[in-house]
């Protein structure tokens, strides 16, 4: 197991040329350690989800080193990114991906099978039992309320034991229960190992981490031990209210795909950069 799980090094990101251009990271520095759970909390254009693009691998930083498992990203070709994403991470998106020609147990399988291993059926079973959806596995995703969806895509993502796992908003679309019954889970796999990175704007769900990092253009602009969720909303609130107005964020990484080749690949690698 390496040191670290993620590390940022100096991490610049731009969007657009010249006097258009936007800075939606800022030379940032972050390790991530494994068997952690580390929440990334900010406002809208703080750079969360470029953060998270980057830190996945589905996009180049401008400057700086982005470094996965040991791995650097930085002048690898499309197939040796693609197995290193295959290998050390799992993505959450918040528009699910799920392949929709696939069983929704299908696709939970699809990481270990696009990889070349045999998916690890006691695990997948235990997972989907924990998640409450078991009973649905043989539903295609068009079958599935958002909720259902959302945590077929938490289970897809940690079933081949990924080195770091990155959601966006895993809970944004569940109940209350249901949302608690993933922050366990997301806690006891960062207890076995794995790193969790969670970008989310629930103070209650980041409460849950040991380590709460809150940006602000493009910058760790607090890196908060554990704390309770009313601690963490006043430090938000303080920071909202000491702020100049922020400007318009630069364009999203958007699809997290472009092809590369086939459905799984663009679902769960999230395509090419």
């Amino acid at each position: 197991m390496h040191q670290h799980a993620l590390r940022l090094r100096t991490v610049t990101k731009r969007f657009g040329l010249g006097d258009a251009s936007v800075t939606a990271l800022d030379h940032l520095d972050l390790e991530i350690a494994p068997g952690t759970l580390t929440a990334v909390m900010g406002q809208s254009g703080s750079g969360k989800s470029t953060l998270l693009h980057l830190a996945a691998g589905l996009d180049a930083p401008t400057s700086g080193d982005v470094v996965i498992g040991g791995t650097s990203v930085v002048g690898l070709d499309d197939d040796a990114l693609t197995a290193l994403r295959r290998r050390e991470v799992g993505v959450v998106f918040q528009s699910f991906n799920l392949v929709p020609s696939l069983t929704a147990l299908e696709n939970v399988q699809l990481p270990a099978l696009l990889a070349g291993h045999e998916p690890e059926h006691d695990r997948i079973r235990t997972l989907l039992d924990d998640l409450g959806i078991a009973g649905l596995a043989a539903r295609r995703p068009h079958e599935l309320s958002g909720g259902q969806q959302q945590r077929f895509a938490i289970a897809r993502a940690l079933a081949h034991r990924p080195a770091i796992v990155l959601a966006d908003e895993p809970t944004g679309a569940l109940d209350s229960a249901t949302s608690l019954e993933v922050q366990e889970i997301l806690v006891a796999q960062a207890a076995a190992g794995q790193a969790i990175v969670v970008v989310t704007h629930d103070p209650a769900v980041a409460a849950r981490a040991e380590r709460v990092v809150l940006l602000r253009d493009g910058r760790i602009d607090d890196d908060l031990p554990a704390t309770d969720a009313a601690t963490i909303a006043q430090r938000m609130l303080r920071r909202v209210d000491a702020m100049d107005p922020i400007p318009a964020a630069g364009p999203r990484i958007t699809g997290p795909a472009a092809a590369i080749g086939s459905a799984g690949d663009r679902a769960i690698d999230g395509g090419s950069r």
